[in-house]
């Protein structure tokens, strides 16, 4: 690793001036997450020497992104929330998380998981799912690009799934794992969407919500002769579930997103 210092082994002013940009975050918050007095960092920016330890510090968290990381995520405890998501979201980008976290498919889970408590893998996936094909129904456009899979427990989102297999039929711990971070990728009527979905479909079981998909056509036609216990990456044809849940919107006189309960509440009492 490159370290810019001066030849007296103390990192420069000017990559000292530096570090708030880059980590995007005030020089107090900076200060109080190294753990030193309010003011010291601003001290450093104005012209004081750092001494050889404070100096060593700040030439890790310049050159680092990691080692940033591990302090902001230690001690975000000491930091406004919207300190903490401006900084952390910086960070992320530097380590290059930006690519993972820029989906919309990634911002629609992030956004359910920060909604719901109590919520499995299994019934992400579904949610996901249904989010896809409803917003197809009202929209004529699907929500994300990414291809769903018709596993053995119904449709999946492979890259979500393994985001989080570890936790297997478990509650996922969103709020010790994953950051809230703002979502520029969803429109204030894609979240409004988002939230009918999350009233009138998470509000259900992940096991409950696999017998729904274990009834309609996309996941029916796209396993075929499989037997149950079969696995398989087969993907299912959007447009066999963009044609799908056009036929349930109609159906079932769907005016609005909010009529999406009427499909919840039937599909339930066939369970």
């Amino acid at each position: 690793m490159t370290h810019t210092v001066l030849k007296n082994g103390i990192i420069s002013l000017e990559r000292i001036s530096e570090i708030p940009v880059k980590y995007d975050i005030g020089k107090r918050p900076l200060s109080i997450l190294l753990g030193w007095g309010e003011l010291t960092f601003t001290r450093y920016c104005d012209g004081d020497m750092p001494t050889k330890q404070y100096a060593d510090i700040l030439q890790c968290v310049y050159d680092d992104p990691s080692y940033y990381l591990s302090l902001l995520e230690n001690k975000k405890d000491v930091l406004k929330t919207i300190a903490y998501k401006k900084s952390r979201n910086a960070v992320g980008k530097l380590l290059g998380e930006l690519t993972t976290f820029e989906s919309k498919l990634s911002c629609a889970m992030r956004y359910i998981l920060s909604e719901c408590n109590d919520m499995t893998n299994l019934a992400l996936q579904k949610s996901l799912y249904y989010l896809q094909g409803f917003h197809y129904a009202f929209n004529e456009k699907f929500l994300f690009e990414d291809d769903c899979e018709a596993w053995v427990h119904g449709p999946v989102y492979k890259e979500i799934y393994h985001r989080y297999s570890e936790y297997g039929f478990s509650s996922i711990d969103f709020k010790y794992n994953e950051i809230v971070y703002d979502e520029p990728l969803l429109s204030t009527d894609e979240k409004a969407f988002l939230d009918n979905v999350i009233k009138h479909l998470c509000c259900y079981s992940g096991r409950i919500l696999e017998k729904f998909t274990h009834m309609e056509t996309p996941w029916l036609k796209t396993r075929g002769d499989l037997s149950p216990d079969e696995p398989s990456t087969r993907i299912i044809d959007r447009r066999l579930s963009g044609d799908y849940f056009m036929a349930v919107k109609n159906k079932y006189d769907m005016l609005t997103p909010a009529d999406i309960k009427s499909y919840s509440t039937a599909m339930f009492d066939k369970v």
